[in-house]
């Protein structure tokens, strides 16, 4: 079956043009003064979801069941990605880049969440391999990802402290 891996493809595909779009907001924000935190992690989540794609692609069933309600799901996270990258526009970097003196985006996902873009990638390393009933890679991957994610947010979180303690004075 052929729709498992167009599934698959797209969402490659569209990371692989989010991180052209990254890198074009990255070097914009950097030329306006901004500067790069946790630069130590960035690696390992870019291997992180190459490996992760490509567990996806290698444990994928012969032939490949398409499970209707994770896949909807991923729809619908798919659709919280596309709201934050339009809130955050010229912002939305897959590094952390924080720009001194820039007011911090309390519209669209933020005004409801602190970090929605994080909770998009939550969904997806669960609900990719279930769409195909890859229950262990869903398990194992999402596992090691809270890692990951707990060490970025705090980053993050670090890097966004100074502007959010401008903001309340």
């Amino acid at each position: 079956m052929i729709w498992p891996w167009i599934i698959i493809g797209f969402l490659v595909a569209q990371r692989l043009a989010e991180l052209v779009y990254s890198r074009h907001n990255t070097r914009e924000l950097l030329a306006r003064g901004a500067h790069e935190e946790g630069r130590g992690h960035y690696p390992l989540i870019v291997a992180f979801h190459v490996v992760w794609f490509l567990a996806v692609a290698w444990f994928l069933p012969r032939p490949a069941p398409i499970y209707p309600v994770p896949l909807l799901l991923l729809g619908l996270v798919q659709m919280l990605r596309y709201w934050v990258l339009v809130t955050l526009g010229p912002y939305w970097t897959t590094r952390i880049i924080t720009l001194p003196g820039a007011p911090l985006v309390r519209r669209g996902p933020y005004q409801f969440m602190r970090h929605p873009n994080y909770l998009v990638v939550v969904g997806e390393i669960a609900l990719l391999p279930l769409a195909f009933g890859e229950i262990w890679v869903a398990v194992g991957f999402s596992i090691v990802h809270a890692g990951l994610i707990w060490w970025r947010i705090r980053c993050e979180d670090a890097a966004l402290a100074a502007r959010r303690a401008a903001r309340l004075m």
